[in-house]
């Protein structure tokens, strides 16, 4: 390479036509790696305030088992299902808005200030709680769920913003992380803390200090785009926005977003599908596997904090197995990034269908083997990131925020029917032939909604991601308009003309 070369790699300066020799992807750790690991901490920090709430509330209500000193709530067990499930009503509330909010303030504010309410309701909660009881709880949780709703459109159109397709698999995989890695966090700190000279208040004075510290990083290094930070290498700049078809530009111009071509998109339609499967799958598992090894193998799971976390310890290892994976199979050329999505998203449905249908016929003898499949079929579900959720940046990098919330809205309307049809159905926690028809229903919810986005799932960027679709689109419909109205004078002139 000659001088003049290397000087043009150096300082990231390109020219017109640049030789694939010459691109200069910037620093080893550049702002693209900066922007993922801010959102896995993010996200880490959003579970940490999210799932603490499992032990906290064993800690207020049965303050022997933590630190005696501290004040203790007799609430009834429906009580506390409404403190629980208060969360995920206004979760699903906060997907209507979650998409257009994010693409209307940006990335930078909207996040930021997700994570800072929720530190800030943390914070509060113990005042609150003493003040005005599990009705003041329910309401924090509610407002917990309207905001931190936004937390994965917002991250998933971070993503399509900042990662060239060639790193997305593997960057956007591992800010996806934080979603096990701030569980295990929460399940193992919380306890220590409830033990401690804080007790119980210290869960939420501790996960309100985690997300303000994360709130100040964002706000220092956090940015929308390439084009919005000064502390970007020419280089970098360059390659980031030359990687992504166009998605850098609506940082200027705002995109309409097309909502009746995305509603009514196969691809996007197939990606719906399986989120829902996904998530009546995995609501089984986090919510009856649990009750399924109490009622049936005699073996109490949700007070052992071991196995409590094992399962999303597993999860969090095996994502780095995909993520490996992913990496060398793309790089040798083996798989297309369409059959990529499908195996990862076929590992992630049908292990765990088959783990539901195997659990079934376990029993106190081989209790063992059900904690291991439960741990693996788990772990396996997580090739949901590669598989699945970064579909949507595939689809169209301009409105992936949007796509997020579109679909979270049906898929987390699974969370809420699934235990719903647990109750319908058993109605004798010890029987084995009734949880077996739980799970056997799972299974093919998983099986069949994997098959649907293998058959009509893509990771082409659709028609609509293109910033001057509905301009394009209204031009087409008025081209129309005006032929139709054209086409009587013709017919009339042609009779003229055939009567004469």
């Amino acid at each position: 390479m000659s001088g003049e070369e290397s000087k043009v790699c150096y300082y990231g300066e390109y020219p017109l036509n640049p030789s694939p020799m010459l691109i200069f992807t910037g620093p080893l750790f550049g702002m693209r790696h900066l922007q993922t690991l801010l959102l896995f901490f993010g996200i880490v920090s959003a579970f940490i305030i999210t799932v603490n709430i499992g032990v906290a509330v064993v800690a207020m209500t049965n303050a022997a088992t933590t630190n005696p000193e501290f004040l203790e709530f007799k609430w009834s067990k429906q009580e506390i299902a409404y403190i629980f499930s208060s969360f995920s009503w206004g979760y699903v509330i906060s997907q209507f808005f979650a998409g257009p909010l994010c693409k209307e303030l940006g990335v930078k504010n909207t996040f930021g200030w997700t994570i800072l309410i929720s530190a800030a309701l943390s914070a509060i909660t113990p005042y609150c709680v003493m003040w005005k009881g599990w009705q003041a709880f329910c309401l924090i949780r509610f407002i917990h769920g309207l905001v931190q709703g936004l937390t994965f459109p917002c991250a998933i159109q971070h993503l399509a913003k900042w990662l060239p397709a060639k790193e997305r698999n593997r960057l956007g995989a591992f800010s996806f992380t934080g979603m096990e890695c701030g569980t295990v966090l929460a399940l193992a700190l919380s306890g220590i803390i409830a033990k401690g000279s804080m007790g119980w208040p210290g869960i939420f004075y501790v996960s309100a200090g985690i997300g303000f510290m994360w709130c100040l990083l964002w706000l220092i290094f956090g940015a929308n785009s390439a084009g919005e930070t000064r502390f970007i290498s020419k280089a970098e700049k360059h390659f980031i926005e030359s990687s992504i078809n166009g998605a850098s530009k609506s940082d200027v111009t705002k995109i309409p977003t097309p909502w009746k071509a995305i509603l009514t998109s196969g691809p996007f339609l197939a990606l719906i599908v399986v989120r829902c499967a996904h998530v009546y799958g995995w609501s089984t598992f986090e919510t009856q596997i649990p009750s399924y090894f109490h009622g049936v193998l005699k073996m109490e799971i949700k007070s052992n904090a071991l196995y409590s976390a094992l399962p999303f310890l597993a999860s969090w290892f095996i994502s780095f197995v995909y993520m490996f994976l992913g990496d060398v199979l793309q790089a040798k050329g083996t798989v297309s990034l369409t059959a990529l999505r499908r195996i990862f998203s076929s590992l992630a449905s049908w292990i765990p269908a088959l783990g539901l249908i195997a659990i079934g016929f376990m029993n106190q003898e081989t209790k063992t083997w059900a904690l291991a499949i439960m741990i693996l079929s788990v772990g396996a579900n997580s090739g949901k990131t590669i598989g699945i959720l970064l579909n949507n940046i595939d689809l169209s990098p301009n409105h992936a925020g949007v796509l997020m919330a579109l679909s979270n809205i049906p898929a987390f309307s699974m969370a809420i029917i699934s235990p719903l049809v647990v109750g319908f159905i058993v109605t004798d926690g010890s029987s084995r032939l009734q949880w077996q028809i739980v799970f056997a229903i799972a299974s093919v919810i998983f099986f069949l909604g994997n098959l649907v986005y293998i058959i009509w799932g893509s990771t082409d960027a659709q028609p609509w991601n293109d910033e001057n679709f509905l301009a394009k689109d209204s031009a087409t419909s008025v081209t129309k308009e005006s032929q139709s109205e054209s086409q009587p004078d013709v017919a009339k002139k042609e009779t003229k003309q055939n009567v004469i």
